[in-house]
């Protein structure tokens, strides 16, 4: 069982950053692949990016590629995602998650654990 908790989420304009963090507890991130989803009100849940536990390799949805960027600190067991060129529509709840079962899992069902998720808003 891991414990995951996110942080760095905030207001911010158009053409922004904000850096994501997912701290965990419980378990050593190492033998997970992480990801990040997002939720929009009234919208359903979406994959954002993902990398597989050696670090080695990242992907990304589409609407987030050259913008986002995955990386983890496995010896601080924590996941980032730095968002860069932020647009209105990227203003969602932001969810990171660990899955221990897929091969690039891009699926909310291939992941087995969330954290609560931390509000980002991007004005316009």
């Amino acid at each position: 069982q891991v414990q995951l908790v996110e942080s760095g989420g905030g207001l911010v304009q158009a053409g922004g950053s904000l850096r994501l963090s997912c701290a965990a507890s419980g378990r050593t991130l190492s033998v997970y692949d992480m990801g990040w989803f997002r939720q929009a009100p009234g919208k359903e849940r979406e994959f954002v990016a993902g990398i597989i536990r050696g670090g080695a390799a990242t992907y990304y949805a589409d609407s987030v590629k050259g913008r986002f960027t995955i990386s983890r600190d496995n010896p601080k067991n924590t996941v980032y995602l730095q968002m860069n060129s932020l647009k209105p529509e990227d203003t969602a709840v932001y969810f990171c998650a660990a899955a221990s079962g897929s091969w690039y899992p891009r699926m909310r069902s291939e992941y087995d654990f969330w954290g609560q998720g931390t509000q980002v808003t991007v004005s316009s």
